[in-house]
């Protein structure tokens, strides 16, 4: 990749899991009444057999990872646990009082945090309190993150007989350098047991997260790490960059030294060794950031147009109401958004109150829906288009303009009404959705707010 390109497009910019993206959201206007409209319009205008998403949030940390921008909170005392899955279970209660019928869960996703902090039959009460007002979908997806050093057989066998299909374990890298440097001590060995004690169960898509860019991390690395996830053969990865945000509080990234950290055209230079070794190794980059075998459904989706982006990550299974649940959870209707409280303390009064504990959040309007739509295509399928005979925003020939000269860089093709990102301008997705930010535009950020894009 060239260095030039780096130079220039290597930015500060979102990631792009909503637009608006978090900071632009406009709290002044949002209520509590207006979510409640959002999701409710959102649900009956989802066919039966869509269904809805569950993201439950579970905070809580035995030890500090210094790399995690993440919401947590870190404790070894699990007497923790039973009062935070009865306060998940209140709030989701308070979403059913107010749905017509029973929902149909179609995709629930564990994150954290440690999911497998808690115990497994803390976990089945979690889960089968969610069932007790709602149904499962019949094509429904569950996953969970797993953290290797913690998650016991019992835990994938307790998820797996609840449903649950899919799990991801983070890895990050298996240099025991950088594993001191951000406080993640894993050996290889704990990720091999957990790997394969999930397929001797069963489960059908196992996913690894790896990162590129950590502190002291160099070329070895990488290779040695690609090589020891391909003999275990997971169905798909995530091979996420780095963020380093310092500059937010409480994540923990202060383990390390700036210069440590490897940046522009050597932090690049990792990743594009990686994926050319994993490419050999079988697997097909998906979407930004993650790659996956022709077997996994994520491939399928990608394959067929049907992938989704959101605030998990990459979905093979749209659906288009997200509720989430826990502290700092984000719920997604497509037309607002809206975040709990992120301290837990805040998140446990507004639940004792029997209020859905939502503390910011967004209403969408005409123009934020046109470019949502604009940058979730480029997001997932690194095209979009548009109908010429609508001026669909006011500064469209700003934002072709800027798209023109990514054309004469090589990093797109504009076709009459259409877009479509280029191999070379792959690693450049964000930029070319920051092109579509029109409320980026209007209002730069006057502080450092995002990670950098490539």
């Amino acid at each position: 990749m060239s260095t030039t390109l780096i130079q220039k497009y290597n930015v500060p910019g979102p990631r792009y899991t909503s637009y608006p993206t978090v900071p632009y959201w406009d709290d002044d206007s949002f209520s509590a009444e207006g979510w409640k409209k959002s999701y409710i319009k959102s649900l009956s205008e989802s066919n039966a057999s869509e269904g809805i998403s569950l993201y439950i949030h579970l905070p809580f940390c035995e030890s500090l990872c210094t790399f995690c921008g993440c919401h947590k909170r870190i404790t070894k005392r699990h007497e923790v646990e039973n009062p935070y899955i009865e306060a998940v279970l209140k709030e989701w209660n308070l979403y059913c009082d107010v749905f017509p019928e029973k929902p149909l869960i179609r995709e629930i996703h564990l994150g954290g945090g440690t999911p497998t902090f808690f115990s497994p039959e803390n976990l089945e009460h979690l889960i089968n309190g969610i069932f007790k007002r709602a149904e499962k979908a019949p094509s429904h997806e569950f996953s969970f993150e797993g953290h290797p050093n913690n998650t016991t057989r019992e835990h994938l066998q307790k998820l797996y007989d609840l449903g649950f299909r899919r799990v991801s374990f983070g890895v990050q890298d298996y240099s025991e350098k950088v594993q001191k440097a951000i406080h993640r001590i894993q050996p290889f060995h704990n990720v091999a047991k957990v790997t394969f004690w999930a397929k001797e169960i069963g489960y059908t898509s196992i996913s690894h997260d790896l990162i590129f860019g950590l502190p002291f991390q160099t070329l070895e690395n990488i290779v040695d790490t690609i090589e020891k996830t391909k003999s275990l053969s997971p169905d798909r990865l995530a091979f996420y960059s780095y963020a380093h945000v310092p500059w937010i509080k409480g994540n923990g990234q202060r383990g390390f030294k700036d210069e440590d950290v490897p940046k522009d055209d050597e932090k690049r230079q990792l990743y594009e060794v990686g994926k050319q070794l994993l490419a050999k190794k079988g697997y097909h980059e998906i979407g930004m950031d993650h790659f996956a075998l022709k077997k996994d459904s994520m491939y399928d989706a990608f394959q067929q147009g049907k992938l989704h982006r959101n605030f998990m990550g990459y979905t093979s299974s749209k659906t288009q109401l997200m509720i989430g649940l826990g502290v700092s959870s984000i719920s997604d209707s497509w037309y607002g958004f809206a975040q709990n409280e992120k301290v837990l303390e805040d998140y446990y009064a507004r639940l004792e109150k029997n209020e859905i504990p939502v503390s910011k959040g967004h209403i969408l309007n005409d123009e934020d829906l046109i470019i949502r739509k604009h940058i979730l295509n480029l997001m997932c399928q690194f095209t979009t288009s548009w109908d010429e005979k609508h001026q669909y925003f006011e500064e469209l020939p700003e934002v072709l303009a800027q798209l023109r000269e990514m054309e004469n860089d090589g990093l797109l093709i504009i076709q009459k009404n259409t877009i479509t990102i280029t191999e070379k301008g792959k690693p450049f997705v964000r930029n070319v959705c920051m092109a579509f930010d029109l409320r980026l535009k209007r209002k730069a950020p006057q502080t450092q707010l995002f990670s950098m894009t490539v």
